[in-house]
């Protein structure tokens, strides 16, 4: 397997000092990292990718399964003593790419037990990041920002890695769960934004600049307000990718081609960010996958059929611990829990955070973050 390192981007950088410092041609450094500036300078806490062998002192990529079971995470107690109280993530408007970057940065220099792992690149290139932490048998999955006006999930499973964290290392009760305890029998994987093309669409609106400018603006009905965009860059909702019975959801959804939100894609995995979560479930053996999207307060839990004999009851367990409702949803294919129950009978869920119009206001963060805490912990815990 081809390794890579990581460099996170620094106040001050541009493309010919980044590529200097690692002796690259700035040709090179482009062409593994398309969506850079080729001039001025780079917006700091970009995670960058740099060709194998570069003398970067930052984490490689994808250890093997042998190299993985070997480490182990530093005594809490030491992780503790350096961490401080202050909080890395914060609630704040239009969580970005560039930002989820810097705190996973910040967020490893603070818990260095916190793992973060290359598992593809989207439409633009920009890296689609997985975050690990426990060491247990039991791998658990969740992802946020399938879709692009649900970018507050990627600041929810963000601000769960933060609190799991320090729990960990504090030796706290997080939600009542002793986290050490869940630390020691599960693995925990976190993929906080799977489509970052699309999430800054959302936020930035359409630059006369980018590359896509003409075709995104065709697409989106001649607006530049792009506050309403579920899907990628190329107009695909990216929760309508997979193979499960996907031609069906081809039928029902009636999108004549891409748009801002329903077009299935011309073909199952078409887009590089499905293809890299189905590859991700495929490699790493989850016992459950937990979609963050948002509205509604409710977990489906179901699919054909194929979904485990308790999965309801334990979908309404998980319901118990936040005030969300269970649901059976029927009429619905192709999305990535259905996919994968179909594919390896296991648990799967949605959930659907908060109320409201998406995307929801950053003044609901608080209370929808107490809420998806809770239920997060009792999947952790089941």
């Amino acid at each position: 397997m081809e390794t890579f390192a990581h460099y996170v981007v620094q106040p001050g950088d541009t493309v010919a000092c980044i590529a200097g410092r690692f002796h690259m041609e700035p040709e090179e450094l482009l062409k593994l990292n398309p969506m850079l500036p080729k001039s001025g300078v780079v917006p700091p806490g970009l995670l960058l990718r740099l060709a194998k062998g570069d003398s970067c002192t930052a984490r490689q990529v994808e250890p093997c399964e042998e190299e993985l079971r070997k480490e182990r995470a530093e005594q809490p107690e030491l992780v503790a003593a350096r961490a401080g109280s202050e909080r890395i993530l914060c609630p704040e408007p239009d969580y970005s790419y560039p930002q989820l970057c810097r705190d996973i940065a910040l967020l490893q220099r603070r818990y260095p037990f916190i793992r973060c792992y290359d598992i593809g690149a989207s439409v633009m290139g920009r890296r689609i990041q997985a975050l690990r932490i426990g060491e247990g048998n039991t791998a658990i999955q969740i992802n946020a920002a399938f879709h692009a006006n649900e970018w507050i999930t990627s600041l929810l499973a963000m601000a769960f890695v933060e609190r799991y964290a320090h729990a960990y290392a504090e030796g706290e009760l997080l939600s009542g769960a002793d986290m050490r305890s869940l630390y020691s029998q599960t693995a925990l994987w976190v993929v906080p934004m799977v489509n970052p093309d699309g999430v800054e669409l959302v936020q930035a609106g359409l630059c006369h600049d980018h590359p896509r400018y003409d075709l995104l603006l065709e697409m989106n009905g001649g607006l530049t307000d792009f506050t309403g965009w579920k899907a990628n860059v190329n107009g695909v909702d990216l929760n309508d990718q997979f193979p499960a019975h996907w031609e069906v959801e081809v039928l029902r959804r009636e999108q004549p081609g891409p748009g801002p939100r329903d077009f299935p894609g011309y073909s199952p995995l078409s887009e590089p960010e499905a293809e890299a979560m189905y590859h991700f479930a495929c490699s790493r053996g989850f016992e459950a996958v937990l979609a963050l999207h948002t509205q509604g307060k409710e977990i489906y839990w179901n699919y054909r059929d194929y979904e485990p004999e308790d999965a309801r009851e334990r979908a309404e367990r998980l319901g118990e611990a936040c005030g969300y409702k269970a649901v059976k949803l029927e009429g619905s294919d192709a999305g990535y829990k259905d996919w994968f129950i179909q594919q390896f009978g296991r648990y799967g869920y949605t959930i659907e955070a908060g109320l409201g119009s998406n995307p929801l206001p950053i003044g609901q963060f608080d209370d929808i973050y107490a809420e998806v805490e809770k239920l997060l912990v009792a999947a952790l815990s089941q």
